[in-house]
């Protein structure tokens, strides 16, 4: 075959790929309210879900998320609603899943908590996990990588590891919700730190509007 018979490419776009990660910080609803517009949004997620982050759940929310990753999936597919083959999950040594690899990742990532462990292993390109590797591929293919840290106070380490992945191309977003737009729940601030995400993602939302309108 030459170059003249090689087959054209479709220019038909595919849906959004986004990998999501949800680790061990507190605020494991931000994750979880993410998770739910990314699948209204008719994006491909790929979930993980950290050890710690698994006993954030428990203690954060009433839901009984299993933790074997076929019957997470299934769970989460049913709770929010997923098509088939639109929602993967995938186990922290799971190094065959395509988000481990650039020719197999997806259009962006968010970790959404971030742990501050989880922080510093990304700054520091540790690759331990499935999470950590994955974050290390969007880093290295220059894609958009976001980072959805909640502690407080932030020592010193904290911010130099948020300076680092700022300087490398990453999207810093604290889980800090502002108040101009008058919340009324607990929901309502949760909304806000995912709409900034999605915005971030170049996403349609309608969770809060845009400043100024």
């Amino acid at each position: 075959m030459n170059q003249t018979d090689a087959p054209v490419p479709s220019l038909s776009r595919a849906p959004y790929k986004v990998t999501l990660a949800i680790t061990g910080a507190s605020g494991v609803q931000y994750g979880l309210r993410l998770l739910q517009c990314l699948l209204v949004a008719q994006c491909e997620v790929s979930l993980m879900v950290s050890a710690a982050a698994q006993v954030v759940l428990v203690t954060e929310t009433d839901l009984k998320v299993p933790s074997a990753t076929a019957a997470m999936q299934a769970f989460f597919s049913e709770l929010y609603g997923a098509k088939a083959g639109q929602l993967r999950v995938f186990a922290k040594q799971q190094w065959m899943a395509p988000v481990a690899s650039g020719s197999g990742g997806g259009d962006a990532m968010v970790v959404c908590p971030c742990s501050t462990g989880s922080l510093s292993a990304i700054a520091c390109g540790a690759s331990n996990n499935l999470i950590e590797r994955a974050a290390d591929v969007h880093l290295k293919e220059r894609r958009k990588l976001i980072l959805v840290p909640r502690e407080a106070p932030y020592s010193e380490i904290h911010l130099e590891h948020m300076l680092k992945l700022t300087r490398m191309g990453a999207v810093v977003i604290p889980a800090s919700p502002g108040f101009y737009n008058r919340p009324q729940s607990v929901a309502d601030m949760v909304d806000f730190v995912v709409a900034r995400i999605m915005s971030q993602l170049g996403l349609p939302q309608t969770l809060v509007p845009a400043w100024g309108e």
